[in-house]
């Protein structure tokens, strides 16, 4: 095999380029598949080309902007221990030309900066495997237009193997960890070309010793750079991928590394599956049928709206009669109460009826506790702690003037959140008490006089003859439209039309 056999990322010209996104290191011949892999057989991993995404184009402008010989950043060789590299930029100049090219803060080019690090359009050169632009003298070169993102196919595997192969043999094999997983699983998909990669990797060796030192560390940094665009480590986001699918790198790793804690995991899954409570079908659909006869009759659409529908009429006495506050609430409102605990709360009228028959049972502080809760969590964010010291001192505090009851467990997290406070910080304690009325207070309600006197005394609306869909409706024209006439109507016109003096009838 020749020297002009390559391999994708590393495909390499001896002669050294010219121009500025050149930079003076070994061009890269971007033909559109690896030789190597059409000899194979083997396809770009995807099978089909990149699509382009839109903001690549965008981050390839300013990177052009960046390279102008005139207006853009300032190159210039810099010395890398005993190695001089040409046309390198530092952090400090590249975040200063963001800031005066596009007027922005010194954050955001930083965050710029470190996208076009992050996309693989600049690299670092001391440590390449950190790819964020850092503020300071640490040096950069850009990308060779080749190794852009944007690419028309995609990184094939035998490429990725044959870097792989040549790292190994470099560094006499010493791997990363996930790139040692890489090398393992590649050499068993294609073992058939084994030989062929190992082959290439090492001619790839040999033609890069007749480079000089500079060359060649430049060489080295962008291939490293591609692949880990192309091939992030485990835990690293992959800016290659789109919408809900951004981030599920990890997720691939946990389902391919099937170790020993894997497999304990799957099995206390599974028994865990086993042990769940699961309800019969026939339970579900007579809970379901349960709930649709208890809610019909309160439903305005399925129902019909009583006394009138305020949608299609001018009479608005449906909303006057259901308003958050109203003296005497409708029978209807008043059988909701006894649903559940929560439409009794959420009921403005309900609850304060409810605080009427808690005070008389000298329990009144627990529903003011969850009320004082409620406005705590749905309050201001500037009003938080003052809130959460009112309230402790109120009801939670030893010794307040109006203290309920928790249990030690509940009080203990409270207080370790108290010194931290937060909206959310009494939740536990609001719990505790809901269920304690929702328990205790609430079925007692509802077998209380009270309760029953508020049903009697309600207010019951008229009856009207209801329709399933009362929007169906249409209302009767008082008189038919005179271009459909019944036939016995029409048979009537024709007799009066055929009769004396109506038309050519005989004498």
């Amino acid at each position: 095999m020749g020297r002009g056999t390559n391999s994708r990322p590393g495909r390499v010209n001896s002669g050294v380029g010219r121009g500025r996104a050149g930079q003076g290191v070994s061009e890269l011949i971007p033909p559109r598949a690896s030789p190597v892999a059409m000899a194979s057989g083997l396809a770009p991993l995807g099978g089909r080309p990149r699509a382009q995404m839109p903001h690549l184009s965008k981050m390839e402008r300013v990177v052009v902007s960046m390279q102008d010989p005139d207006q853009g950043v300032k190159m210039r060789s810099q010395r890398l221990l005993f190695t001089v590299i040409p046309h390198a930029v530092t952090g400090n100049d590249i975040v200063e030309w963001l800031i005066q090219k596009y007027c922005i803060s010194e954050e955001e080019a930083l965050h710029l900066g470190t996208l076009l690090v992050r996309h693989g359009y600049l690299y670092p050169l001391r440590d390449p495997r950190n790819l964020a632009l850092q503020l300071d003298e640490t040096l950069y070169r850009f990308q060779t237009p080749y190794f852009w993102t944007s690419t028309l196919w995609p990184a094939a595997e035998l490429d990725y193997a044959i870097y792989l192969a040549k790292k190994n043999i470099r560094k006499q094999g010493v791997l990363v960890d996930h790139e040692k997983e890489h090398y393992d699983q590649l050499h068993r998909k294609i073992n058939h070309t084994w030989d062929l990669v190992v082959m290439q990797a090492r001619e790839q060796l040999r033609a890069a010793k007749q480079r000089r030192k500079g060359d060649r560390l430049v060489i080295e940094c962008q291939e490293q750079t591609y692949w880990l665009v192309n091939r992030p480590p485990p835990g690293i986001p992959s800016v290659l991928e789109q919408g809900p699918e951004r981030g599920s790198c990890i997720a691939r790793l946990q389902q391919m590394t099937k170790n020993t804690d894997f497999y304990k995991r799957e099995i206390e899954c599974c028994r865990k599956a086993l042990g769940r409570i699961r309800v019969k079908s026939s339970v579900c659909l007579e809970a379901y049928l349960k709930f649709s006869n208890q809610h019909g009759p309160h439903d305005p659409i399925m129902s019909g709206c009583l006394p009138s529908n305020p949608w299609i009429t001018d009479d608005d006495t449906y909303w006057a009669m259901n308003a958050p506050s109203v003296a005497a609430p409708t029978k209807l409102r008043v059988e909701r109460w006894g649903f559940s605990f929560r439409e009794l709360l959420e009921d403005p009228v309900g609850r304060a009826h409810f605080m009427d028959f808690l005070r008389k049972e000298f329990s009144a502080e627990n529903l003011s506790f969850w009320e004082a809760c409620e406005e705590l969590r749905h309050g201001g964010q500037a009003q938080v702690p003052a809130l959460v010291d009112s309230v402790y001192q109120q009801f939670l505090a030893p010794g307040a003037a109006r203290w309920v009851n928790i249990d030690s467990q509940t009080m203990e997290r409270t207080l370790e959140g108290l010194c931290r406070p937060h909206r959310y910080v009494l939740d536990d304690a609001q719990l505790h008490i809901y269920m304690l009325m929702k328990k205790d207070s609430y079925p007692r309600f509802l077998k209380s006089d009270m309760y029953k006197a508020l049903l009697a005394e309600a207010v019951t609306l008229p009856e009207t003859k209801r329709r399933v869909f009362p929007f169906m409706w249409k209302p009767r024209h008082s008189s038919l439209s005179p271009a459909v006439l019944p036939a016995s109507a029409s048979g009537e016109t024709a007799a009066a039309a055929g009769g004396p003096g109506g038309g050519d009838g005989e004498a």
